[in-house]
């Protein structure tokens, strides 16, 4: 819950626009500002204070008990002009809110924290247990000096500006270890744990199981990702409590599911009592992975509670990021966080130029020219099975003529892939010439190098047929002139000459251009590959100066009728 106190009329009129934006996820404190503030620290997780940061400061010092349990706090000063991250940047989340409200307040957000203010991951920022020493580790990250990347198991961490070799280490490893000086540790939740008990097994005996044998693995419990069981264990109090008491999800599958599992050690006594040769063991290899502890009996006479660990290596991650027509504001804030998120970028030369400045510190990018499509998309795909966190980029919207259709010819189901959508050029032009996409519309490439003319062709005449509005993307090169003079063809057999055609070129881009012409008036030696050509259908109407396509045909038939 987010605490809002404010202390004057100005500071309540913006307190209240975000109590009313975010309804569930804020709290109004009434009354004297001193009580306000010390009522919120000890309920909320956050705080939003209309008022000066130095008396912000006086109120919370007293209260303060350390960053890991400290509610994040944001001042918004009574201009609106300014939302700072006073405290709790990274653990209270601060920072981020800052960021939340002047997006809503329309306020610059302040934030200083060091990692931060020159857009490093920060180590406590990364979702991962940390321990060791992550203050000077990160210092060193921000000073530019050489840190070690050191792991044991792959995780698609963000980006960082490390080196194979040097004076500090970041350890990323799910290793029961102490950290070394000069050495920050990241434990990243690659364990499972198979539980398998019986009625009334205590809470104490499952830990216990636990973790001694995690312990005498050589694992760390910050580590454990879930506990896993059979569905008929779903509500056994024991297995239950402690995955409570763990911070884990405790995760189940049918007894079909863990029968067909292939594990070391099955046994007749699961098998009779819920439907399968084992639980413990199936239950954690169920998802694949490296078993590195079998099956174990707690030490409790009778044993009462099995388990088994399983490692499961980090999945890479595959962004396919769409960027839009090229103008920055185009640009989805989904797809920025996403090119923030990845350690390795992918993508033509000339779309990194246009983002490059996003990427951040650390970033491996691998950029190539033209006519190479499917080459990155395999290395995008190669870099993701490493475990990487890969982006690979496209113009407008990756799914459209772009690079998601040849990444997800190569990507299997070893790694994770997220689609993030963009402003496609038909999206970008149409919002230019007017509203020409207003009923059914296609877009048809022209371009015959991947698909025969023949094919094409069909499409075109499908649309024609059916008084569709057509979109055509790579509609002329110089190696390919007479692809559009022939599309154009087959729609004016079923189109009048004065049917609308809407022709932008660099769509968003400052040397954007746009005209609105006709089927009998377009001349095709005035369009290249920049271009969008976009031909109405039998409704579509050039009104005042913009391309109209109706919702409906009822539409056309009043004005025919006025007409």
């Amino acid at each position: 819950m987010i605490g809002l106190i404010s202390a004057t009329a100005a500071g309540a009129a913006a307190r209240d626009r975000l109590a009313a934006a975010w309804p569930d996820r804020t709290r109004v404190y009434e009354g004297p500002v001193g009580d306000a503030v010390r009522t919120a620290f000890a309920q909320c997780e956050q705080l939003v204070c209309f008022l000066a940061t130095g008396a912000v400061v006086r109120l919370v010092a007293p209260l303060l008990s350390g960053k890991t349990e400290d509610p994040g706090v944001v001042c918004v000063d009574e201009g609106g002009r300014f939302a700072v991250s006073l405290l709790g940047g990274h653990a209270g989340g601060a920072n981020e809110l800052a960021r939340e409200v002047g997006d809503l307040l329309g306020a610059e957000p302040v934030v200083t924290t060091a990692t931060d203010a020159v857009d490093l991951a920060g180590l406590d920022t990364l979702g991962l247990p940390v321990e060791g020493d992550v203050a000077g580790v990160s210092r060193a990250l921000l000073d530019g000096e050489a840190v070690a990347l050191r792991a044991d198991v792959a995780w698609p961490l963000p980006p960082l500006p490390v080196t194979d070799e040097g004076a500090y280490t970041i350890r990323l490893t799910d290793r029961l270890v102490e950290s070394a000086e000069r050495e920050a540790v990241l434990r990243p939740p690659t364990l499972v744990v198979g539980v398998g008990a019986s009625r009334g097994a205590p809470v104490e005996e499952v830990l216990g199981l636990v973790g001694d044998a995690l312990r005498e693995t050589g694992l760390s419990v910050a580590s454990v990702a879930e506990l896993a069981t059979v569905d008929a264990k779903a509500e056994e109090a024991g297995i239950v409590e402690a995955a409570r008491r763990l911070g884990v999800p405790l995760v189940t599958y049918s007894a079909e599911e863990l029968a067909g599992v292939d594990v070391p050690n099955p046994s007749d006594a699961p098998l009779a009592a819920v439907g399968t040769p084992s639980v413990a063991e199936a239950a954690a290899l169920v998802g694949g992975g490296e078993l590195l502890v079998p099956k174990r009996k707690s030490a409790a006479s009778p044993a009462m509670a099995t388990c088994a660990v399983v490692r499961r290596p980090g999945r890479g991650r595959l962004a396919v990021v769409g960027l839009g027509p090229g103008a920055r504001d185009l640009l989805t804030p989904r797809a920025k966080a996403e090119l923030r998120r990845a350690s390795v970028l992918v993508g033509l030369d000339q779309y990194v130029d246009q983002i490059r400045d996003l990427l951040r510190p650390g970033t491996r990018i691998l950029e190539s020219g033209l006519g190479a499509e499917e080459e990155r998309a395999r290395t995008a795909v190669e870099e993701a099975r490493k475990g990487q966190a890969v982006a690979l980029i496209g113009s407008g919207d990756a799914g459209v003529y772009a690079m998601a259709s040849p990444a997800l010819a190569e990507a299997s189901d070893d790694i994770d892939v997220v689609g993030v959508p963009g402003v496609t050029a038909a999206l970008a032009a149409g919002a230019i010439l007017g509203a020409p996409l207003g009923h059914d519309h296609v877009s048809i490439s022209l371009s015959d190098l991947h698909t025969p003319w023949e094919v094409i062709e069909r499409r075109v005449r499908a649309a024609a047929e059916a008084d569709i509005v057509v979109t055509f993307y790579n509609p002329r090169s110089r190696g390919r002139d007479w692809q559009l003079p022939k599309a154009l063809g087959i729609l004016a057999e079923h189109r009048t000459p004065r049917t609308p055609v809407g022709v932008v070129r660099n769509a968003s881009r400052p040397d954007e251009s746009s005209r609105l012409t006709t089927l009998g008036s377009l001349d095709p030696a005035t369009v290249d590959m920049m271009t969008v050509v976009t031909v109405g259908n039998t409704a579509t109407r050039d009104i005042a100066g913009r391309m109209v396509t109706p919702r409906g045909y009822r539409w056309q038939a009043a004005q025919e009728g006025a007409e």
